[in-house]
Order: C-alpha cells, then structure tokens, then sequence
C-alpha cells in the first residue's frame, strides 16, 4: 500500500503539491482562529447547584437540602456521579457528566430536574444553577480605585452599574462582586415592647412586607380621556418604614417605631477584600464562558472596561489585580520563540549532514506544512493554543523531519544500487 502511495505521488506530482498548499493555507488559517490560553482546562465537565438558607446548621443543610438535591439528582443521563458539599447557610451539589457531553445540554437536563427536586425542599428554599464556567474561568480580577468614596457606594456602583455592563461582553459567564457593603434597611426589634403590645416578630414582617409593593388598578376613562389608576408603595427612606402600621389598639395605631429601631447598614459579611495590605477595596471577578477564547475575552472586557469608566464618579477609575492575558502572551510568546528556533537549528542540521540542498529543502518544506495541519486537529479537537499543546508540537519537530531524512536516504541507497547494477563498468 505504501508502494502504491508512493507511486501514485510520483506520478502527480503536481496533485501533490496543491494538496500541500492547501493544507498550509487552511492551517495558515487555523492558527488566526485557534483559540489562546496560557493553561489547557483539565477541569470535568460539571455543573454546579447552588442553594442558600441562611441561618441554618451545617447538618440542617444537609439533611433538608443537600441530600434531596443529590438523590433526585441521580441517575440522569450520562452522569458520572454527582457529589455534594453542605456548610453553613449554604448547599452546593456538583453533578459530573461524561466528558464528550455538551454542556448546555447537560444544564438543560439538571434544570427539569431541580423542577421536581425543588417540591421536597422547604419553603422558599429556591435552588439555582451556577455559572457555565470552568474551575479556570477567572482570567480577570479588578478593584475600584475610588479615594474618599465608602465601602458602601463602591459596592452599589459595581452591583448597580458595573456588573450589568461587563456582563454584556461575548464569552462572559458572570461577573462575580466581592468587598464591601451591601446597603440593607436593617429593623431591629425589642422583645419586650412587642410582649407589651401583643406582637410577634412574624407581624412585623408582614406589616412591612405588605407596605413595600405596588398595586394596581384599573382604567378610568373621563372626557373620552383614559386614566390608570395605581398605587405605588414602595418603601424609599427609613422614615417610610418607622411609619408603618403594624397593630391598632383603641384607634391608636402601634408603628414599626414604636416596636423596633431602623437603620441603614450593611448586610453581615464573613469577609473582607484587602489588597496589598492597604486597606478595603471593592471589585469583581470576570468568569469566562465555557470553551471560550480566553485572549479574545480578556481583550474584549478591557476594551469595554474603558466605556464603562467614562460613566464613573470624578476620580473613580478600574484597578486590574489580575490579569491572565500578561501570562498568556509570556508563555504563547516563550513557546513560539522556541518553535522558531528549534526550526532554524533542526534545518541548519538537516543541511550540513545531507550536503544536498535539494533534499535538504524537500525534508525542511515539511515543518511548517505539519505544524499548519496541526493547528487544523487542534481546532477540530477542540484544543486551545496553550503552553503543552505549543510545547507538545515543538517536540514534534524532531521526529517530523526524521521520516523526511530517512525517506532520503533510502532513496539514495536504492538509487545507487539501481546505477551500478545498470553501469556495472562504472563500479569497476
């Protein structure tokens, strides 16, 4: 068979080097579009449940949430187990699928799932998916630079403005907000004045949860002029809430000042984000989608960072703390500087040894022809243009061209044996 190939090669030549050609033009192509990382993503192919019931135990969790998730989780479709994890105040279950699984299809199938699942948990108890991104989908970390501003309003401009406009980038799973404070109406209410006036803790709450909503109404139609009618209610100052009617005791009514103490505050943290030991800050974290190009991410979040900064406060401005394209383009740019070299050195050996430049450039012609068609595997498999797979192909090199040399001298030997047998004198 190798023979035949060999033969069939000879005799169209001319097929044979357009075959060429256009395995290095559409390898030249692939290269443009191979997607860069600095690491290749070993991650499994997982999605992530996430549910919260703050307050509650470790063992609550569990029992109550974790174990209904994982159970019902089960048995779906090319899952290869399904693991879960309680803490305080918070359920994480991670349901592993086989690796050729599409993601998305698996989020899909997880998704009707919970819709049954979510019937065996407790009320209000709302389980959600996490964001479709990997274990190294961070590729980007940033504070607010904003001197004078408290933890408070930075936090509001990254929760409020920020986040919503990062999000909009292609290949952005979810900008995830760290740091500072979280602006909460915080009612704290007496024990004692709510035995004196015959309350519980469950009036209040309702008392405010019914005053902080809009209710509408219908349509009014007077002097052929239509008028909708509604009523909007929700609660605005702290002023608004100390007014709220929670009992009436002889007409008198018994307001939410009167059993407890707004205020303005932050909700309760578990941590705090420092940076370089100077102080408190407030940022976010850009998680890539999955299977997205991280180079092409970072590139596009950075450009629209500078649109977004234009809608800041006087003297707020983007901090970047990491930043993974600094590390992608040090590898890449090692890697590449290798290959090229390892190119030169390979192709000055192939000259000296053969002393032949007509077989030295048919062997040399392979290098570039392989490593294009290899960039053509690289996307059909899927793999990112990354510090192995580079490292991987500068490997190559070595054996690419052995086939070449091999091939060669072969051909030399046959030759030379074919020329004596046909001018015996000439050997003599």
């Amino acid at each position: 068979m190798i023979e035949n190939l060999i033969s069939l090669s000879l005799r169209n030549r001319f097929l044979v080097l357009l075959v060429a050609a256009a395995l290095f033009t559409w390898g030249i192509y692939s290269v443009r579009i191979n997607k860069i990382d600095a690491i290749p993503d070993l991650s499994e192919n997982q999605v992530i449940v996430f549910t919260e019931w703050m307050g509650r135990s470790p063992q609550i969790i569990e029992d109550q949430v974790t174990y209904p998730l994982v159970t019902n989780l089960q048995g779906l479709p090319q899952v290869k187990y399904v693991r879960g994890a309680s803490m305080f105040g918070m359920s994480f279950v991670y349901v592993i699928f086989q690796d050729a699984t599409d993601i998305y299809w698996a989020r899909e199938r997880v998704l009707e799932r919970l819709n049954y699942a979510s019937r065996l948990l407790p009320e209000g108890i709302s389980p959600t998916l996490g964001p479709d991104g990997t274990g190294v989908g961070h590729i980007l970390w940033y504070t607010l630079d904003a001197p004078g501003m408290d933890l408070g309003e930075q936090r509001a401009i990254q929760d409020w403005y920020v986040k919503f406009a990062l999000q909009n980038v292609p290949g952005v799973s979810e900008i995830a907000s760290f740091g500072g404070f979280q602006k909460q109406y915080q009612v704290t209410v007496n024990p004692n004045l709510l035995t004196y006036y015959g309350l519980s803790t469950q009036d209040v709450i309702q008392s405010v949860r019914a005053n902080n909503n809009e209710a509408g109404g219908r349509k009014f139609e007077m002097s052929d002029i239509g008028y909708i009618i509604k009523t909007t209610g929700y609660l605005q100052s702290i002023e608004a809430i100390e007014n709220i009617p929670v009992k009436t005791i002889n007409t008198i009514p018994v307001k939410v000042r009167d059993v407890a103490t707004v205020q303005m505050t932050g909700e309760t943290r578990l941590g705090i984000f420092d940076v370089n030991g100077e102080g408190e800050t407030v940022g976010g974290i850009v998680v890539m989608r999955y299977g997205e190009n991280a180079d092409e991410v970072i590139r596009n979040v950075k450009k629209k960072m500078e649109d977004v900064a234009k809608g800041f406060p006087q003297g707020v401005k983007f901090n970047i703390v990491y930043d993974r394209s600094h590390l992608i383009e040090e590898s890449i740019s090692s890697v590449k500087t290798t290959l090229i070299e390892e190119m030169i050195v390979v192709s000055l050996v192939v000259f000296i040894f053969l002393l032949h430049w007509r077989s030295a450039i048919s062997i040399i012609i392979q290098i570039p022809i392989t490593l294009a068609t290899s960039f053509i595997l690289l996307n059909a498999f899927g793999i990112t243009s990354n510090i192995m797979s580079l490292t991987g192909i500068a490997l190559a090199i070595g054996v690419i061209v052995d086939n070449g040399i091999i091939m060669s001298e072969n051909a030399y030997k046959n030759l030379s044996h074919r020329y004596s047998e046909l001018n015996p004198e000439t050997e003599k």
